[in-house]
């Protein structure tokens, strides 16, 4: 049933998926989600290991420019980082942000890059309540600053491959109800 639906949002919007630091591996929910939909788009890097903020949205930027519909970009953690600062600061046809497991952008030393200001795009974020990379409290802080929907996954860890998370059928659904709003 997601998959239908998901099918017939290839004809109206482009999804483009955002791994972060390291890419994802090939269990992890992005790489089993990109196999399943290869209309999808995915970002490409050059270095995976750097925390370039800038080069993440430029990887975006090219995928979005091949795109022939307004894009979701689901981005994970360093990449749902990458997603926020590009709303915020360019404007491109984004129609919306699924942020999974965003990473404190403290972190990374990007306060002044990723900002506690409501996004222009419809957004939702689903955390954890036992992230490593963003405690609870403070993605609902984010959450409310950005505008985003928080959907709260329990304890999921970072909502990657050490923590379970291959073809997560919870997260596609959300996906799709999300699209279907839009």
């Amino acid at each position: 049933m997601t998959t239908d639906r998901l099918e017939q949002i290839d004809e109206k919007l482009t999804v483009i998926l955002v791994p972060g630091l390291r890419d994802s591996d090939e269990d992890h929910w992005q790489s089993c989600w990109h196999r399943r939909f290869p209309l999808w788009k995915r970002i490409r890097q050059r270095n995976w290991l750097e925390p370039d903020i800038d080069g993440w949205i430029s990887a975006i930027r090219r995928e979005h420019f091949t795109s022939q519909h307004p894009a979701i970009l689901v981005g994970h953690s360093f990449g749902a980082l990458a997603a926020c600062r590009l709303v915020q600061t360019q404007k491109l046809a984004i129609a919306g942000l699924i942020l999974v497991a965003p990473a404190e952008p403290a972190l990374f030393e990007l306060e002044d890059s990723v900002l506690p200001e409501k996004l222009n795009t419809p957004s939702v974020m689903l955390v954890s309540r036992n992230d490593p990379l963003m405690s609870f409290k403070r993605a609902q802080f984010w959450a409310e600053c950005w505008g985003a929907r928080l959907i709260d996954t329990g304890d999921s860890g970072h909502i990657n491959t050490a923590a379970g998370f291959g073809e997560w059928e919870y997260g596609l659904m959300q996906l799709a109800e999300f699209c279907e709003s839009l």
